[in-house]
């Protein structure tokens, strides 16, 4: 484990030198900050900051230059005490531009913004949309546009929009910052214009220099656009940290709470529960030991529906819920021994039951994924194992309490449903260097994709080798196992981060952290359930 999140650091090393030495040397010719050290000086030093997106378009854009991080960098971290969500354009990659994926994670950290009522802050430094694909990040709902329509919703809802020009906000992002609460600017090299110098010239023949068109002075003392002017981005940032100081009390959603003095304990040993691949079992009870408080965890039904695991304990003092897979071993149809992770009608009935009490009880859920599905067969349709996994997917998504998610191993099919991926809202989901995300495992796509090839192309009277079709088999499996890996989920933003499995603890308890500031919880209903 330790060497597979070393594979992640090494990797994570890469993006974070942006668009490279050269380009990093640029910014500080011009007396600028790269988008991290910015967020280094805005952050409180001894709060976590926990970065969101890192890899954001990892290996998607090669064919264009890369584009690390998507262009910005992005996370929760601490300002004046306060925790607040950061976007910071990264300018050392591609001047800045939004690719499709820039959008998409900005899109992402407004969602968890409005979700736990969070204050944003937007270090803006872009060139604005990235022209070669204009038609990928410009129109759609998803798209560009849908940020400023966010960046009004937030504002009605009460969310505190902070925006510090640092450099260049031109065409549409030129909205941003003027529909934050507050616009900051440095002189010299922040500006704001909805066409440059260039386009003002190429559409009305007029002759204006940046400054003068949408620089610092132009919008603090003739347009009244901007609110506050500094001479240096240290104090600029400086000023961002008074705001946030002054703000009001956040809100409590009243999630339970103990005072512990517990140390992040047994970091070490959640290293070695899993074996390498995953191909034994293991006991997820010792690994829920590894991020619960001392003692803390109960286990609901513990004798029933054993391919799950739920039970009430406490991580950092606060009060969670845990639905978790359990790895055991398992005889198929013919009497072959198997390594399960497969849920059961009786685990999903279980589970079901138990996230409606979490939801009764006001009590934020954690879900551990290293599933590989419902169970199949005969003997499990006929027992009513889609209505029970339908009544599990049904609580998943009418939840009203917060949810996190971990993909600690697999997570395939309908699991990754029912276990509360993605697709079902989770506040925060991240992945350990060992998470598969797919439809299913490998080895069973890969040979019923080969079926589908082979009977396709004999139908078409061509005749298959064996060797033939052991090629193609490992051709598929190659293909496969590159789009399962986390790097290529963590590239699409299926998930946040891929993490440090000793860091599970602390993320949760600052994920909790958040959604405790969103008092505004629905009453849960689930609709109609087949019992």
């Amino acid at each position: 484990m330790k060497l597979a999140y070393s594979h992640v650091k090494q990797k994570l090393d890469d993006i974070f030198e942006g668009g490279g030495k050269a380009a990093v040397q640029k910014q500080h010719e011009k007396s600028k900050l790269t988008a991290r050290e910015r967020i280094k000086y805005l952050c409180d030093a001894e709060k976590p900051f926990i970065e969101i997106g890192a890899f954001a378009g990892y290996e998607m854009y090669d064919s264009q230059g890369g584009c690390p991080a998507g262009g910005t960098v992005s996370g929760m971290g601490y300002v004046s005490g306060r925790q607040c969500l950061i976007v910071a354009n990264d300018q050392t990659v591609k001047a800045g531009a939004w690719f499709p994926i820039t959008g998409k994670k900005n899109l992402r950290m407004q969602e968890i913004a409005m979700e736990n009522m969070l204050p944003i802050i937007y270090l803006v430094d872009s060139a604005g949309v990235y022209l070669p694909l204009q038609d990928e990040i410009f129109p759609d709902k998803e798209h560009f546009g849908r940020i400023f329509r966010n960046n009004a919703k937030m504002s009605a809802i009460g969310i505190t929009q902070i925006a510090a020009v640092m450099g260049s906000c031109v065409a549409g992002g030129a909205y941003l910052p003027i529909m934050s609460d507050e616009t900051l600017m440095v002189e010299g090299n922040g500006s704001i214009f909805l066409a440059g110098p260039y386009l003002v010239k190429a559409a009305i023949g007029e002759e204006v220099d940046s400054e003068t068109l949408g620089g610092a002075i132009t919008h603090t003392e003739l347009s009244g656009i901007a609110d506050y002017k500094f001479a240096t981005e240290k104090e600029c940032l400086d000023h961002i940290k008074k705001i946030i100081s002054k703000l009001g009390s956040p809100g409590n959603a009243g999630f339970n709470r103990v005072n512990t003095e517990q140390e992040q304990k047994k970091k070490s040993g959640i290293y070695g529960i899993m074996n390498e691949g995953n191909t034994k079992p293991y006991d997820m009870v010792k690994l829920i030991d590894c991020i619960t408080d001392d003692n803390s965890f109960d286990q609901f039904k513990k004798d029933y529906g054993k391919t799950i695991i739920c039970g009430y304990g406490r991580i950092e003092g606060w009060a969670v819920g845990i639905v978790a897979n359990q790895r055991l071993i398992v005889k198929n149809k013919k009497g072959e021994m198997q390594l399960g992770g497969v849920i059961y009608n009786d685990s999903a009935d279980k589970a079901a039951r138990f996230i409606m009490n979490c939801n009764q009880k006001k009590i934020p859920l954690v879900f551990l994924q290293d599933v590989t599905g419902f169970m199949v067969g005969s003997r499990s349709e006929q027992s009513g194992i889609i209505k029970d996994g339908a009544k599990m997917v049904n609580a998943v998504a009418n939840s009203v309490v917060p949810k996190f998610t971990i993909i600690i191993g697999n997570s395939y099919g309908a699991g990754n449903y029912a276990m509360c991926g993605k697709a079902y809202d989770p506040r925060f989901i991240y992945a350990w260097p060992t998470a598969k995300i797919a439809v299913m495992g490998g080895e069973q796509a890969a040979k019923t994709l080969l079926q589908i090839q082979v009977a396709s192309l004999k139908a078409k009277g061509k005749t298959i080798e064996p060797k033939d079709e052991e090629n193609m088999l490992n051709e598929i499996i190659q293909r496969y196992q590159t789009q399962t890996t986390p790097y290529y989920a963590a590239a699409r933003l299926w998930v946040d981060a891929i993490i440090d499995p000793a860091d599970t603890r602390m993320l949760l308890a600052e994920g909790i952290a958040a959604a405790n500031q969103n008092p505004n919880i629905e009453i849960f209903k689930t609709g109609v359930i087949q019992v």
